[in-house]
């Protein structure tokens, strides 16, 4: 089920009454089924939302962000109980063997060279270097593939000189906030499949808890990278506005294709991620990743 995204730009208070989230401000009141969310971004400083909603949201496996005062996404609440097997699905991810962890990641380097050679293609590009660094990843990507591939890839993909910066401006800005979004999305699914979001595949840092989240929204970034391309045609602005905001989180809609049907993001999501713990649990080999575009 395609669940809705809501942004709170404004002043607001959120409370809870009948499985609806109740939303406050100065100009109006409104109810929306809590049943019928996905993400809830909370970017003003001012709300308020209560314990009961914040419960109500979790136990929906609703993410809930929040943003700082420069209006950046900073953190995200999660439900870490929502699979009836939990016990069993954790423990078969961290004991884990590393040769299926870096098979796992093989699949998953190879996949966003893949998607972004497809994206260069889309542009007038030509995406066949990487297609070529696709094919010698190896387990582990112990040659490194994923950088050369993105050497390549960030020199050809925008009209204008650029370097990629997790703290730069425009449009690195565009970009950063539509990465938090999709890691968001993508935290949310594995949680959805009982999967430990702290245990990654490949990312290791022991101050991140959404590692990986990190690594399997790797192959999913170039729709990013497409969307922040067409919203700079769109808009004649550098400045990260509420419009290209509620459009970066909009990303969730955008239509992934699998090899016999297409679906929204976020409910390709939900699949890719029961795969993972399928090949976490042994009964199955490969990640079911979809295409970006058809």
């Amino acid at each position: 089920m395609l669940k809705r995204s809501i942004f709170i730009g404004h002043k607001a208070r959120i409370t809870t009454r009948y499985e609806q989230l109740v939303i406050e401000t100065d100009e109006r009141t409104g109810n929306i089924p809590i049943e019928d969310l996905g993400f809830v971004v909370i970017e003003n400083q001012q709300t308020y939302i209560s314990i009961p909603a914040l419960n109500k949201l979790i136990d929906n496996n609703v993410a809930v962000i929040f943003c700082n005062e420069k209006h950046l996404p900073v953190s995200m609440l999660l439900n870490l109980d929502s699979h009836h097997t939990q016990q069993e699905i954790f423990a078969n991810q961290i004991k884990a063997s590393k040769p299926l962890k870096k098979q796992l990641w093989q699949q998953t380097v190879k996949k966003k060279i893949l998607n972004q050679a497809a994206l260069l293609d889309r542009l007038g590009r030509t995406g066949h270097p990487l297609r070529f660094h696709a094919s010698k990843v190896l387990s582990g990507d112990t040659t490194n593939r994923e950088a050369m591939a993105a050497a390549y890839y960030w020199k050809h993909l925008f009209d204008f000189p650029f370097v990629r910066d997790r703290h730069g401006g425009f449009p690195n800005l565009f970009l950063n906030y539509g990465y938090t979004i999709l890691r968001a999305a993508v935290a949310r699914a594995l949680a959805g499949s009982g999967l430990l979001n702290t245990f990654g595949i490949h990312h290791r840092n022991r101050y991140n808890a959404y590692a990986l989240a990190d690594d399997i929204m790797e192959p999913f970034r170039p729709l990013v990278d497409a969307k922040v391309l067409a919203l700079i045609k769109q808009y004649d602005t550098q400045e990260l506005t509420t419009e290209i905001k509620s459009a970066l989180i909009n990303i969730t809609t955008e239509t992934v294709y699998f090899d016999s049907y297409k679906s929204p993001l976020m409910v390709g999501l939900q699949r890719v991620a029961s795969s993972l713990q399928q090949c976490f649990a042994g009964t199955r080999r490969k990640i079911n990743y979809p295409g970006l575009w058809n």
